[in-house]
C-alpha cells in the first residue's frame, strides 16, 4: 500500500464515528434544509455588489481584471464545497497579469451567501451557473468566455454542460480534480451511513476528530492553516449538505459518458479527497477527444486543491495556454503524461 492508499484507508473510520453520532440521544428531528427560491424577477447580471441572478438572489463576487486593457478571455470560476470564491484569488491574480479576467462568486449555501453551510440544491447551483454565464457574455459580448471549476465546482460543470446546449461566447470547460465520488464506488456501509443520518438527523453537523481522518488535500499547509482559520470556509458540515454533494457526485459520474464539451480535466497523482476508482471510472467514461471530449492532463506533483499547491504555477500556465489556443500543447507536457493511458485501462476494466 503506497502513501496515498494508506491515508485514504483512513476515511473508513470516519464513517463509524458519523455511526456514533447517530446513537447519540436526539431531543428532537428536524426536517432536512434546503434553501428556497424566490420567483423570476430579475435578468442576470454582474453588478458592484456581485452576480445578480435570475431570483434576484446576488452572489457575492471576486474579480481579477488585467490592469493594461480589456481582457482576451474570460474565465467564470466555481469554488469547491465548504469553500469560496477566494479560492481563485492566487490563480486569479495570476492570470491577470497575463491578460485573462476571472470571476469567482461564492455558491449559494457558502462562503459570505446567507444561511451558508445549508445546501441549496444541485439544481439551483447549475441555475447559477447559467446566470453568471450568461450576466459575463452580457459584460463582454466579444471575449471568449471559459468555465472552471474546482472539486464540487466542476461537478456543478459536468452536470451542467453534458448533453445541453453550451452557454453563450462559451469556448471551452477547464475541471479540477472533479468530483466523482459517486455511490456506485463508495463502501456499501459509507451511502448507508449518510442514507441514515440523512433520514434520522439531516441536520446534525459533523466534523471528524483530529487524527481520525488522515487525507491531505494540498502540500502548501500555510495556504491550508490559513483555511482553518478563515471564518467563511465552512468548518462544521450537516448532514444534509453532504448527502446533497453526494447526490451531486452521483450526476457528475453520470455525465461523464455524454461530456461532449471542449474541455480540459486535470487530475494530480497525490489526489487523496476523490479515491483513485472512481476517478479512473470517470476518466474511462470521458468521450475520447477525437469524439469531442476532453483532453486530460495528469500531474505528478499535484494534490487535491491543485490550483492552489506549492507547485500551483505549473497548472496555472497550463490553463493560461489552453484558454490562449486549446488546440496547442500544454506547457508542462502532462497531456501526454504516459499515466493517462494506465489510468484509463484500469477504469475501464474495473
Amino acid at each position: 500500500m503506497d502513501r496515498a492508499e494508506g491515508r485514504r484507508a483512513g476515511t473508513a473510520p470516519a464513517l463509524f464515528w458519523l455511526l456514533l453520532c447517530l446513537m447519540a440521544p436526539l431531543a428532537a428531528c428536524a426536517p432536512a434544509a434546503r434553501l428556497a427560491s424566490p420567483p423570476v424577477v430579475v435578468a442576470p447580471q454582474v453588478t458592484a455588489a456581485g452576480i445578480t441572478t435570475r431570483d434576484g438572489t446576488v452572489l457575492p463576487t471576486q474579480s481579477w481584471l488585467p490592469a493594461d486593457g480589456p481582457p482576451k478571455a474570460v474565465i467564470l470560476a466555481l469554488h469547491g464545497f465548504n469553500d469560496y470564491a477566494n479560492a481563485y484569488d492566487a490563480p486569479g491574480r495570476w492570470w491577470a497579469e497575463h491578460g485573462v479576467a476571472t470571476y469567482a462568486y461564492d455558491q449559494r449555501g457558502f462562503g459570505r451567501n446567507p444561511r451558508s453551510g445549508v445546501w441549496a440544491g444541485g439544481d439551483v447551483m447549475v441555475r447559477d451557473m447559467w446566470d453568471a454565464a450568461a450576466a459575463l457574455h452580457d459584460r463582454y459580448p466579444d471575449t471568449p468566455l471559459f468555465l472552471t471549476g474546482e472539486s464540487m465546482g466542476a461537478a456543478v460543470l459536468l452536470t451542467a454542460l453534458a448533453g445541453h446546449d453550451l452557454p453563450a461566447g462559451f469556448r471551452g470547460a477547464i475541471l479540477t480534480a472533479p468530483a466523482v465520488w459517486s455511490r456506485a464506488t463508495m463502501p456499501f456501509y459509507q451511502s448507508w451511513a449518510l442514507a441514515l443520518a440523512n433520514w434520522t438527523v439531516p441536520w446534525l453537523t459533523v466534523t471528524a476528530p483530529r487524527g481520525l481522518i488522515h487525507v491531505q488535500a494540498s502540500d502548501n499547509i500555510p495556504m491550508m492553516i490559513a483555511l482553518g482559520r478563515d471564518p467563511l470556509v465552512v468548518k462544521a458540515t450537516r448532514v444534509d449538505a453532504l448527502k446533497g454533494l453526494t447526490d451531486l457526485m452521483d450526476a457528475a459520474m453520470a455525465a461523464t459518458a455524454t461530456f461532449h464539451v471542449p474541455s480540459l480535466v486535470m487530475y494530480g497523482q497525490h489526489e487523496e479527497l476523490i479515491p483513485r476508482e472512481p476517478m479512473r471510472q470517470a476518466l474511462a467514461r470521458l468521450p475520447d477527444q477525437s469524439q469531442g471530449g476532453p483532453r486530460i492532463a495528469f500531474y505528478p506533483t499535484a494534490w487535491h486543491m491543485m490550483l492552489r499547491d506549492l507547485n500551483a504555477e505549473i497548472v496555472w500556465r497550463d490553463i493560461l495556454a489552453w484558454v490562449t489556443d486549446p488546440a496547442a500543447p500544454l506547457p508542462s507536457g502532462m497531456d501526454t503524461n504516459p499515466e493517462i493511458a494506465t489510468l484509463l485501462a484500469e477504469g475501464r476494466t474495473s
